[in-house]
């Protein structure tokens, strides 16, 4: 080798040298100088980056001379830019830099992927209509993360849920019109998943879980800033689905299993990475029943579009249209009306493998949502948000259910002797909702004193119209299935049949809510906080029972709402001590009154139910986000309950209990989560039906609730996870039981369990739920069966 040439390679090898130890340093903070941890910071179109450590502070290593843009993201900030230019191999420390608090527009997914703890989330713009850390909010919420529901290998949104401390199921969805969502117990009230992305959102069939992207559990009495018509005063149910994101890829799963379960979806995001960023999700997911009949299926389509003007102002906008077509499933409604004659699931002695229908007989539910944004930053302390939502509901097709009758060949027997009564229902009816709703958020000091103000107003206008059949009688059968009376075939002929000259219900009914709200987290220590918070609300219902006439009900109500928090933390970012009152509340619409003795019916108007919880409890994230607890006690009282059966408002009714949540890391690739609930509820006084005092309340479910799951991921591909859930035993019948004596479901634990193999582009699993093929129900003054042994392959390929 010639001496110019061998000189040319060491000048060559030298620069590379220097080029290679090249770097980029800073460090990021909040609007408040307190550090961020976990934030991502990207070269972008290159693959370099870096995320910040517990003090805020990252370094990129090995960055070539020339010019970058480099991109600052982390949920709930806005996204920041910043330009910089490297030369002569030098390296580049940047002036501190702070992400300003806004609206959540990133890609959760992959921000959710590099976290160690991967089942916890810190922080949440929706809970309280403002970013607030976990840990400085005095509001108890559960939130089941992307990952969670990766590891699971979740289909369905009734797997998602039992992920949630205290939640247990009541009813599946039943598509039917008016009630169709399913149905869970949270804090001992009935909630129903109404809410997607902080906004009202229709859910009254098979909710697909594929463009979910978390899901978060508000517990309590949350009227102060949701109002009623989506909150229970157990809580409410917030699903967040998936949005555009800042890069260009997607994925592809194909699953199958058991019961001939098969899905298939696309997930494609296309963005030219500065402005314009567009998602479009789409997929189809069947699955036939472990019963003799039976089956579910469903389409859905769910483009979504980010468009960012510059770093204060951007535009987004969601749709997803879904069409699911399903059976009934399986209710068995016990009768409430006189004795019956079994107590327990032994004695009553059904076969869970009769569905006692066929799967010509389906209810077909056809779901719009959609939701515009616009977020602006008007000021580095303002924000403001305007939310344009809506979307259509249809329920059409038939409903059935089985009602425990009377043996009639035999008049001496119980009324709920094995005989079940099938009723059915032509079902026609669609909703409509319009939900506007503006807010600022402000962070600002008013002296020494540190503001996080929001000032909102929202509007929702709600249209239902039923031109469904009333109800006919098919058949009656006992509980093996044998023929007692009426037609033999359950198909749409005989049906129709039944139904032929009854008439049809033809409501039209329409209400709105106005709602104005002001909320204020005040820090006077950077230990502790308060926040105060205040609702007006104006309700206005317009009915019209029968479209053939002007039979019109109008009725007008107003309410305010308080809402006041403490959290005091001793241990900065770490641990908190927290303390809540909340309010919920309720609007009872009028009632026709008749006196049986003069045969004179009145229109009856009630006050607005009201609950007021007080709550106290901890919570922490300790070893840098390895441990994240949440341990709360709650007692909530509602003294004005109306009670559907006297149609009198006298109920008062007392929830406490106990919630425990945990997610932790404790190893590299080891994640923890579990989840545990105590709730005792009484109806503590009924004048008008005293045979219900001192009963548990009806829709409170069990007592005890309990979920874990274990994911551990070694020599970084492979991985394993395991995990169970389960309730005690309660009474279905607590509402009647003074009538009816009681029956009870029995408690359960379920075991499952999942392997898998994962890369940067593919992942492969297989799972397991129910392992041990235990029989177990859900019940609500019905007795219905649950899922059987499942096992299910996936395939996903990510580019």
């Amino acid at each position: 080798m010639n001496k110019p040439l061998l000189i040319l390679l060491l000048f060559l090898a030298t620069q590379i040298g220097f080029s290679q130890s090249t770097s980029i340093t800073g460090s990021i903070t909040d609007n408040s100088k307190e550090p961020l941890f976990g934030v991502n910071v990207i070269l972008k179109n290159t693959t370099n980056g870096s995320q910040t450590n517990e003090n805020g502070q990252f370094i990129i290593e090995n960055v070539a001379n020339g010019e970058y843009l480099i991109s600052i993201s982390y949920i709930g900030f806005k996204t920041k830019e910043v330009k910089i230019n490297i030369t002569n191999n030098t390296s580049v420390n940047l002036e501190p830099i702070f992400l300003l608090e806004g609206n959540e527009m990133l890609n959760e997914v992959v921000v959710e992927g590099s976290r160690t703890n991967k089942f916890s989330r810190k922080k949440s713009a929706y809970v309280s209509k403002m970013p607030l850390k976990n840990i400085e909010n005095a509001q108890v919420y559960n939130t089941i993360t992307s990952q969670l529901l990766i590891s699971q290998s979740v289909n369905t949104f009734e797997d998602a849920l039992k992920n949630a401390a205290g939640i247990s199921k009541l009813w599946s969805s039943t598509g039917r019109s008016g009630d169709g969502a399913g149905y869970y117990s949270s804090r001992g009230f009935a909630v129903q998943p109404q809410l997607v992305n902080g906004v009202a959102g229709i859910t009254n069939g098979f909710i697909n879980p594929s463009n979910v992207e978390r899901v978060e559990v508000i517990k309590g009495p949350s009227g102060t800033l949701f109002g009623s018509s989506v909150t229970s005063y157990g809580g409410l149910i917030n699903i967040i689905t998936k949005k555009p994101y800042n890069s260009t890829g997607g994925e592809i799963t194909m699953s199958g299993g058991t019961n001939d379960f098969a899905k298939l979806i696309a997930d494609v995001n296309i963005s030219d990475t500065e402005k314009l960023s567009l998602r479009f999700n789409t997929g189809f997911q069947k699955d036939n029943s472990f019963q003799d009949a039976g089956f579910k299926k469903s389409v859905f389509i769910a483009p979504s579009l980010t468009y960012k003007v510059n770093n204060k102002l951007a535009f987004n906008f969601s749709y997803e249209a879904s069409s699911n077509e399903q059976t009934n499933e399986t209710f068995l409604f016990l009768n409430r009306y006189g004795p019956i004659a079994f107590n327990t699931i032994d004695e009553l002695g059904y076969d869970t493998n009769l569905s006692f229908t066929n799967n010509d007989v389906t209810i077909d539910n056809v779901t719009q949502n959609y939701r515009g944004e616009i977020a602006w930053k008007l000021t580095d302390n303002w924000s403001s948000q305007t939310l344009i939502a809506g979307g259509i509901a249809k329920s059409k097709g038939y409903y059935t259910y089985l009602w425990n009758v009377a043996d009639w060949t035999n008049p001496a027997a119980p009324i709920g002797t094995e005989n079940f009564s099938l009723y059915a229902q032509d079902t026609d009816a669609r909703t409509k909702t319009l939900n506007l709703q503006q807010n600022f958020t402000g962070d600002f000091k008013l002296g020494d004193l540190k503001n996080k103000l929001l000032v909102g107003v929202d509007y929702l206008d709600t249209k239902t119209i039923d031109n469904s059949s009333n109800w006919g009688y098919l058949h009656t059968i006992n509980i093996d299935g044998d023929l007692i009376f009426g037609e033999p075939e359950i198909n749409a002929t005989n049906l129709n049949t039944a139904l032929n000259g009854i008439g049809n219900l033809d409501s039209d009914i329409r209400q709105n809510i106005l709602g104005a709200y002001v909320s204020d987290v005040i820090n006077i220590l950077p230990s502790l906080s308060i926040m105060g918070s205040v609702r007006y609300d104006r309700f206005n219902y317009l009915g019209d029972k029968n479209t053939d006439t002007d039979d019109d009900t109008e009725y007008t109500q107003s309410t305010w709402s308080p809402k006041f928090g403490i959290v005091y933390q001793p241990i900065l970012n770490q641990v908190s001590v927290f303390a809540n009152y909340q309010n919920g509340f309720s609007y009872v619409n009028p009632q026709y009154i008749t006196d049986f003795g003069t045969g004179e019916t009145t229109l009856q108007s009630y006050d607005v139910e009201e609950a007021n919880q007080l709550e106290f409890g901890i919570k922490t994230n300790l070893f840098h986000n390895k441990l994240e607890t949440t341990l709360s006690y709650y007692n909530i009282n509602v003294d004005n309950k109306y009670y559907w059966a006297t149609k009198t408002q006298d109920l008062k009714i007392n929830s406490q209990g106990i919630e425990l949540e945990l997610n932790a890391s404790p190893i590299k690739g080891l994640n923890l989560h579990s989840g545990f609930s105590y709730n005792d509820s009484e109806i503590k006084d009924s004048p008008s039906a005293t045979g219900l005092e001192g009963n548990r309340y009806g829709e409170s479910g069990p007592e005890i609730t309990y979920n874990f799951w274990a994911d551990y991921k070694f020599l970084s591909k492979f991985g394993v996870g395991a995990g169970f859930n389960g309730a005690s035993e309660y009474d279905t019948m607590v509402d009647y039981k003074s009538v009816t004596g009681s029956f009870y479901i029995p408690g359960y634990t379920i075991f499952n369990a999942s392997v898998y193999y994962e890369t940067d582009t593919f992942r492969f699993s297989l799972k397991g739920n129910n392992l041990s093929d235990k029989t177990y129900y859900s019940g609500w003054s019905t007795v219905t069966p649950q899922q059987q042994r499942v096992i299910l392959a996936a395939v996903n390929y990510k580019f």
